[in-house]
């Protein structure tokens, strides 16, 4: 049995007892849902470990329950940080240009649209910037070139009136 068939088989056997008691734990069907899927995607990244394990649905219920856990435990944090410091400050209104750069932002490839924030709004080095998403070099110079093109292109469709605010993932 391939090791996909095995996972499968060990979500199916498994995966409505463990939703049902996780229900009963946390007392809320959709966090429960959440957290169960979150750990049986932890499960299947480690299956080649968690496979071995005595009782691997007891490892999943365990992981599920310490994730509701943590998010308890973040949303305190959360309220007693606002508690102290109080709400945060406002935050000014977009500008229309920010606004249009961000929608033309988005009618461009992902790789080309991170290095082009990187390099121009965070003011990192084209080193850095390879180096923080893993590219070489040549590969960031030409994500920029070919970015900036592409922003350009977008950009004027935009004061056209061809853009419409949706994004084009060409």
């Amino acid at each position: 049995m391939s090791q996909e068939q095995d996972f499968d088989e060990f979500y199916l056997g498994s995966v409505r007892r463990v939703t049902a008691q996780l229900v009963a734990m946390l007392g809320d069907p959709v966090e429960a849902e959440d957290a169960v899927q979150e750990a049986y995607a932890r499960a299947w990244q480690r299956w080649d470990s968690v496979s071995r394990m005595d009782d691997p649905v007891a490892w999943v219920r365990l992981v599920a329950y310490r994730i509701k856990v943590s998010s308890w435990r973040s949303a305190v944090r959360r309220t007693v940080a606002h508690r102290r410091h109080g709400p945060p400050p406002d935050v000014p209104d977009l500008s229309p240009d920010s606004v249009a750069l961000v929608t033309a932002l988005r009618g461009i490839p992902e790789a080309q649209r991170r290095a082009i924030v990187l390099y121009h709004l965070a003011g990192l080095t084209v080193e850095q910037v390879a180096a923080e998403v893993g590219a070489p070099v040549g590969t960031v110079k030409a994500r920029l070139s070919r970015g900036r093109a592409a922003l350009a292109q977008v950009l004027s469709e935009s004061k056209d009136g061809d853009l419409k605010g949706r994004p084009s993932y060409a």
